[in-house]
């Protein structure tokens, strides 16, 4: 596993203002940034893309329009809240560790899911670790398109809205728990319903969110929604600008130190960038993080619907944010568009 580095000498954190610094000598992504604002191009709508380097901001910009029911539509600017889609699942990985590292939760032993207190129940014994890994077992369908076998589509936006985590707990074993991996949004939701009942829902959820995480980063513009019951639905509600989430990013990239103070427990950040599954459709998968197929610098990510991501390259000391709207058809060139903004650094 590639160390992950410590905050260069003489450069400031970036919680009140991201220190700014020019790209290294031959670092050329003009480019891939010209390709990623092609409104017209395979990847479509690009609205943020972040690159910083050596902890500081080396490339920036931003474009298109958020879209209205209400009033005109909205220029992308710095200050535009985006919405995060899965990576908050990310997110969520920083907030088990929180109360993994004060011994509030564990992640060997089985999850307190109400549905599943009977010791009967076989879903009874799935444990936390394999739920952070999407290794439960359950029978839960993650499609983004047929509505009419999709069980994300119907807990986001339809009968399950209300209580998300209760709605993907109901879900039958479809394999022991441990034997399968099945990416599923409604694993997350069933996650921050445990972290629900152990902080408290709705408000104290929220007021621990900023006061444990967020504020002390500087994610000021941070902004989780919540469902009915009170719980975050972290399998896809958080909005934030584009430089906060390169500074969640770089909590990661830092090993879960912030400012010298650890703020995540050590070895938590490389849990969560251990892969554990290697799906022939979905990918490499650790605990709440995704992996990149053939990459060598020990490059992560997290990863949202339409093309969100977070991309941290430990050995490059590199995190580049990207928020847009890409079809998922063309998923195949972001995948390329993110390892040649990788190399375009390592080449330099």
């Amino acid at each position: 596993m590639i160390p992950l580095p410590g905050q260069p000498d003489g450069v400031p954190w970036p919680t009140e203002e991201w220190p700014e610094g020019p790209l290294p000598d031959g670092v050329r992504i003009g480019p891939l940034l010209e390709r990623t604002f092609d409104d017209a191009g395979p990847l479509a709508v690009t609205y943020a893309v972040v690159v910083v380097h050596q902890g500081k901001l080396v490339a920036e910009r931003y474009g298109g329009q958020l879209e209205h029911f209400d009033r005109p539509p909205d220029a992308v600017t710095l200050d535009t809240p985006l919405l995060s889609w899965s990576m908050a699942k990310s997110m969520l990985h920083a907030v088990v560790g929180l109360l993994v590292g004060a011994g509030r939760l564990d992640l060997n032993a089985p999850a307190a899911v109400p549905e599943w207190a009977d010791a009967e129940d076989p879903r009874h014994a799935i444990t936390l670790r394999q739920l952070l890994a999407m290794r439960d077992g359950l029978d839960f369908v993650e499609d983004y398109v047929d509505d009419r076998v999709s069980d994300v589509i119907n807990m986001l936006f339809g009968d399950g809205q209300g209580d998300m985590a209760h709605f993907a707990a109901d879900r039958p074993l479809a394999a022991p728990p441990g034997r399968r991996f099945n990416y599923s949004s409604g694993t997350s939701n069933i996650i921050s319903a445990v972290v629900a009942r152990t902080v408290g829902p709705g408000e104290s959820y929220a007021r621990f969110l900023h006061e444990r995480l967020f504020g002390p980063i500087g994610m000021a513009s941070a902004d989780p929604e919540f469902d009915q019951a009170g719980t975050w639905v972290a399998s896809s509600y958080v909005r934030a600008t584009a430089r906060d989430f390169a500074r969640f990013g770089y909590l990661y990239l830092r090993d879960g130190r912030w400012e010298g103070r650890r703020l995540l427990p050590e070895g938590w950040v490389d849990y969560g960038r251990t892969m554990v599954s290697d799906d022939p459709e979905d990918g490499l998968y650790g605990a709440h993080w995704w992996g990149v197929a053939g990459d060598t610098r020990g490059t992560f990510r997290a990863s949202g619907y339409e093309g969100q991501s977070i991309t941290i390259c430990p050995a490059l000391d590199l995190l580049v944010v990207r928020l847009g709207k890409t079809a998922i058809a063309h998923g195949p060139e972001l995948v390329a568009w993110r390892a040649e903004m990788v190399r375009a650094f390592a080449q330099a």
